[in-house]
């Protein structure tokens, strides 16, 4: 210990609590649990610090194929708008340079079939080809080799579906979450059958787990509008751009899932949960940071990185 320093064991603490929870709320928080009073700077800095510390670890870390021979594991990517403030470079008042967005970072998961505990893995820069390394590394982890299988539901964006292709290759299959294409259905529903819209949706649904995609598009097409707009157009172009990511009927059979519900909500509880708050805005650099922390915590290995600074200042 120095001057105006922290103790590992406070830092590990004021880690704790900066990564669930507002920095302002933090310090209530302390009061409350361990009677220490400490300034918010102090504990933004210090978890801000840990988290980088965690991203560049994370960054510099080889992950190896798994050993699930012969298994199967599902996996899941989306992305999630989070608030990001840029500063302008140079001199002259920061504050009126700023420039606040909603940008994307996304979240992936994988693990076993019938495994409850996901492992997960993200990014904020990088584009498509890093979310793509991002789920082979989160694939690896929940145990994926050379003899399993990944099976993909998506919500049909068509980075993710070549994502899949490109890392996974033969091993890997995508599935247009089953959600999606109803919205999708349900919105041209109306314009299809105005005196039972419910009934026809259901029919079509029905066609779709059995495979019958060629039987929706034949309902759809009787309705389809001038110049080919409209909600019907768009379900019939949606649909016949991913006919090959339709096979509700193969999955159902083998115990699969048809929808991507279990990443819409992870990025409740992993991302936004934290990094959504109203008024907070981030900075691109701490952004992909604080996930990084929140990442690890998730996949169990905060613990790991706590054990490794503890051996290190022994």
């Amino acid at each position: 210990m120095s001057c105006r320093s922290v103790s590992l064991p406070l830092q590990r603490v004021l880690v704790d609590f900066g990564a669930d929870h507002a920095f302002g709320r933090v310090p209530d928080r302390l009061r409350e649990h361990y009677g220490i009073g400490m300034p918010v700077s102090t504990i933004r800095l210090t978890t801000e610090y840990h988290a980088h510390c965690i991203f560049e670890q994370e960054m510099a870390r080889e992950v190896h194929a798994g050993s699930a021979k012969g298994r199967t594991l599902i996996g899941e990517m989306d992305g999630s708008m989070v608030p990001v403030v840029e500063v302008a470079q140079g001199e002259g008042d920061k504050r009126k340079g700023k420039v606040l967005a909603w940008k994307e970072a996304r979240l992936c998961i994988a693990h076993e079939l019938g495994s409850a505990t996901p492992v997960f893995g993200g990014h904020f820069a990088g584009g498509v080809e890093e979310s793509g390394r991002q789920w082979e590394r989160c694939a690896a982890k929940a145990g994926f080799g050379p003899d399993s299988r990944l099976h993909a539901v998506g919500d049909g964006a068509p980075w993710i579906a070549n994502q899949v292709e490109a890392r996974f290759g033969t091993q890997g299959s995508y599935l247009l979450d089953f959600f999606h294409t109803c919205e999708y259905l349900g919105a041209a529903a109306p314009a299809c059958a105005a005196n039972d819209a419910a009934a026809w949706l259901e029919t079509q649904k029905g066609r779709l787990k059995a495979n019958q995609a060629d039987a929706v598009l034949e309902a759809l097409a009787p309705h389809l509008e001038v110049g080919y707009e409209g909600l019907v157009a768009d379900c019939d172009r949606y649909l016949r751009n991913r006919l090959s990511q339709l096979d509700y009927q193969g999955a159902l059979e083998k115990g699969l899932p048809i929808g991507s519900g279990e990443i819409e909500s992870a990025h409740r509880y992993v991302i936004q949960e934290r990094l959504k708050l109203p008024g907070a805005w981030w900075t691109p650099a701490n952004v992909e940071a604080m996930l990084a922390l929140r990442l690890a915590r998730a996949n169990r290995e905060y613990d790991d990185y706590w054990r490794g600074i503890e051996k290190r200042a022994a």
